[in-house]
């Protein structure tokens, strides 16, 4: 008989890829969640999958629940009526670590990064040989005959002690999540105790000090540019218009030349971590070789459309560390283009944390504008911090823009808008595109 999953909160980037990922082993799969449109939902909506309104009625005896981690019995009717009725359920990261148990499993961790690498471990291995996969943009793929199972390892709220993965890749070590985390050192030790679990091989981006710092019973491989206390180094880095070029040794052996048609140093970092557990685990090199230089890259990662003949990029980053990378990036694609950075900071407790460093991120940018702080259901915005705040610290005289109003951006010849942000700066996004649309329109 098959199982009926249901999700409480199905839009989640996590929880929608679970569900597709079951959907597709042949469970029956529904889930509910708020009314208001999410990108992830366009999946589960093309799958069939129903979504519904929060209603206690959705909830069965004989249904295996899991439950979004920003849902409690005091915030959701369903969450209330399972408590109230002695009906069980498991969080996203629970129902992951007894479900991974039944494959080769192959975590990627790190504060930043870590859905890149996955979605490139998840295409590359994929093509290879049967595979399932969870990655945190929202896409997830299910084979009831896959042997390998590739997943996102989330540190928030320590969600990922319950994995205990074949091979992980950690990507870095930075402090993020204030809200949760007390200091850089918390964030440390929780990835240390992640790094025990994991059973035959760790992949850590060996340039990082804090990872250096880290320990587990599984071979340790690091990985980066420099040759000294490196076992897989990228050297020989071609990076140009349309993609980066790059060869990879191992311990002294070349293992070949390789491209991405990716921008940036750390997107060459994430596909020489993926070589490197590929090469470790077995898999052929040349079919690594090939397939990376497919891989089409996740939702909201560096997203380009272009309107109007006018270049749209659209990024998760809501951390300087990531908003340095994201405009790297771009000035690699686009070396003639005047950088237009748009942001939109996300949780009042992160801001008020880097508000000096999302500064000297975005005086990479050659313009900045700033949408409102997007808070965090889990915080209360005491008025301790505002995104004036942040535009009185960027050398280049930030501007604050409103989503109903974003003609400001109209200002720049030969540019390219790089809007990022983990709230809804991509209503913003949705704005300028109407607002190039129209000028379209009006010409004709």
């Amino acid at each position: 008989m098959t199982k009926t999953y249901h999700f409480i909160g199905i839009k989640g980037s996590g929880m929608s890829a679970l569900a597709l990922m079951l959907h597709q082993m042949g469970h029956k799969v529904q889930g509910s969640d708020v009314d208001k449109y999410y990108f992830t939902q366009r999946g589960l909506e093309q799958a069939g999958i129903s979504i519904l309104p929060f209603d206690e009625k959705n909830i069965q005896p004989d249904y295996e629940i899991i439950a979004g981690n920003a849902f409690r019995p005091d915030n959701n009717v369903e969450i209330a009526y399972a408590d109230a009725n002695g009906i069980g359920y498991k969080r996203y990261h629970e129902f992951l670590g007894s479900f991974m148990r039944d494959f080769v499993s192959l975590g990627v961790a790190g504060a930043h990064g870590k859905t890149s690498t996955t979605g490139i471990l998840s295409h590359v291995l994929s093509n290879i040989t049967d595979t399932s996969y969870l990655i945190g943009d929202g896409t997830g793929r299910g084979s009831a005959n896959a042997k390998y199972f590739v997943f996102e390892s989330d540190e928030y709220e320590r969600h990922f002690m319950p994995y205990h993965p074949e091979y992980s890749i950690i990507t870095n070590i930075d402090f993020d999540h204030p809200d949760y985390f007390t200091s850089l050192e918390d964030v440390f030790n929780a990835f240390n105790d992640y790094a025990k679990q994991i059973t035959k091989g760790l992949f850590i981006y060996g340039e990082d000090e804090q990872l250096r710092r880290i320990t587990s019973k599984a071979p340790i491989y690091y990985y980066g540019f420099k040759e000294e206390g490196n076992d897989f180094v990228a050297h020989d880095l071609l990076c140009s218009t349309s993609g980066s070029g790059f060869k990879v040794s191992f311990r002294g052996q070349e293992l070949g030349e390789f491209q991405i048609p990716s921008f940036g140093r750390h997107n060459i970092m994430n596909a020489t971590a993926v070589i490197g557990l590929l090469y470790t685990a077995g898999l052929d090199l040349n079919l690594v070789r090939e397939h990376l230089k497919t891989f089409g890259g996740v939702k909201r990662r560096f997203t380009e459309k272009i309107v109007n003949d006018t270049v749209i990029i659209d990024d998760f980053a809501h951390h300087p560390t990531e908003i340095i990378a994201t405009l790297d990036a771009a000035r690699q694609k686009y070396p003639s283009k005047e950088i237009v950075a748009i942001f939109q900071p996300h949780t009042f407790t992160r801001t008020i944390a880097l508000l000096d460093e999302f500064a000297e991120a975005l005086n990479q940018a050659d313009s900045v504008y700033l949408a409102q702080i997007y808070g965090s259901a889990r915080e209360v915005d005491n008025g301790d911090v505002k995104v004036e705040d942040l535009a009185e610290k960027i050398v280049k005289r930030a501007k604050v823009i409103d989503a109903d109003n974003v003609s400001p951006l109209l200002d720049h010849d030969n540019a390219v808008y790089v809007f990022m942000g983990a709230g809804d700066i991509q209503t913003y996004e949705y704005s300028f595109e109407r607002l190039l649309s129209n000028l379209t329109s009006n010409v004709q």
